[in-house]
């Protein structure tokens, strides 16, 4: 039952878009707070903040922002507007005018740049995460250019510099190195790409593609998702702009990735489709198992139970098949302890807790000592799944046994999985193990 009102509702617009969305008032300020969250900011509105609004109070513009996203999601209404919420004239960033697959893509891929860099709090009034942005458009041709600045050199040198960065985001996470990427976007790459014309053009933008894919991967890492997905459509293009099917395909995926993590199960599945539509069976052996591996974690995130356990093992037999080294592949770059990884997360959707603990920790035998970022997300996951199965004391020597990992590493995933193990476990406090592990995790989240 609604509770009793002492001002009359003035927002009626808002008031008939909360009970087509079926929400309560605090389930209101849940979902809101929610993509928020998504986009590297907190807000923390609660039901008195909604009964404000119905009263007349506008919120602020990231407040603004994060409704609208919100009702579009519920309501399934990707052309909703400010309007629609009872806030006529006041702008929004999340409409059409800011569609990332549109305009110049030097032009945007300057601007993310400087706003990552900066720490512009632009990711809820200018770049919030939007399902809107996860539909991918056909691939275009590359466009003429009128002049040369860029050449052989230069590619080298951008993709030196992105090795060098990934191997970073590889030790310390996402929350390390970021802003030096987009830095070196900004200021080296982006200039570059203007105007460059002859033989050099395509590796030019496929160089300046693989390093805005990876400042997109250190940006989710980092928890800054409305940036991410903006850094990850802007590869897209940069893609098509050097005419690389298997560099499109790849960004596709990692959208893919990232849709699941934030719980968007059928549209990841949707990108997982096309990142495989992409390739066309035409790519290298590992990097189409990488995008069929994503195909049955996605299948699994609808509970498509069959079609995800077969796709898996379809997985399998083409990594099996695969004769090249997994670093001559600076993307797709896809081994044994990858697909074990993947199953897992596979599993775990499907609810088959115990089966993806002893993948995840077949995942984490053979990983590189670089991979410390990697182990710490995929160690505290097995940790969770051990939970899920009913056994808090493996959960917890789990994560004991990850001390070191998880002391190195800026992550806002490895954060995430350490709160929901803190929550998990909290009837468990009293084992020794499970306290120690929590004291652990309670350090780490200060």
């Amino acid at each position: 039952m609604a509770p009793k009102r002492a001002h009359p509702i003035a927002n009626t617009a808002l008031a008939a878009a909360i009970d087509q969305a079926g929400w309560t008032h605090a389930a209101t300020a849940q979902h809101i707070n929610a993509v928020a969250a998504e986009n590297g900011a907190r807000l923390y509105y609660d039901r008195s903040t909604v009964g404000h609004w119905l009263t007349g109070t506008v919120p602020r513009p990231e407040g603004i922002s994060a409704a609208v996203e919100a009702f579009r999601r519920a309501l399934r209404r990707p052309d909703l507007t400010t309007a629609d919420l009872g806030w006529p004239g006041v702008a929004s960033s999340t409409g059409a005018a800011d569609d990332p697959w549109q305009g110049d893509v030097v032009a945007r891929l300057r601007v993310l740049g400087e706003d990552d860099m900066l720490d512009r709090r632009t990711m809820l009034t200018a770049g919030a995460f939007s399902l809107a942005g996860l539909a991918a458009p056909p691939p275009v041709g590359p466009a003429r250019a009128s002049a040369r600045r860029g050449g052989a050199g230069d590619v080298e040198r951008i993709r030196a510099m992105t090795r060098h960065m990934g191997d970073l985001d590889d030790l310390y996470g996402g929350g390390h190195a970021r802003r030096a990427a987009a830095a070196y976007l900004v200021h080296d790459v982006a200039p570059l790409l203007h105007g460059t014309a002859g033989r050099a053009r395509p590796d030019l933008f496929r160089a300046a593609a693989e390093l805005t894919y990876l400042a997109a991967y250190m940006a989710m890492d980092a928890g800054v998702q409305g940036l991410a997905l903006r850094y990850y459509v802007q590869t897209v293009r940069l893609a098509d702009e050097a005419g690389d099917r298997v560099l499109r395909a790849t960004s596709l995926r990692s959208m893919a990735v990232q849709a699941r993590e934030l719980g968007h199960n059928r549209e990841a599945l949707a990108l997982a489709d096309a990142a495989a539509s992409a390739l066309g069976g035409r790519a290298p052996g590992r990097t189409v198992a990488w995008v069929t591996g994503m195909q049955a974690e996605a299948h699994a995130g609808v509970a498509d139970r069959w079609d995800a356990l077969a796709l898996l093992r379809q997985t399998e037999a083409q990594l099996e098949r695969v004769d090249s080294m997994p670093d001559s592949e600076l993307v797709g770059n896809y081994r044994r302890e990858s697909l074990e990884h993947q199953t897992g997360l596979a599993l775990t959707a499907l609810g088959d807790h115990a089966a993806a603990a002893t993948h995840y920790a077949a995942s984490m035998q053979t990983r590189r000592p670089a991979e410390r970022r990697t182990r710490a997300v995929v160690g505290l996951r097995c940790a969770g799944a051990h939970l899920q199965a009913g056994d808090a004391e493996r959960a917890a020597a789990a994560v004991l046994g990850l001390r070191q990992d998880l002391e190195g590493v800026v992550s806002a995933r490895v954060r995430g999985e350490l709160r929901q193990l803190r929550q998990g476990w909290q009837g468990c406090r009293s084992d020794a193990h499970v306290a120690e592990a929590d004291a652990l995790a309670a350090s780490l989240l200060r």
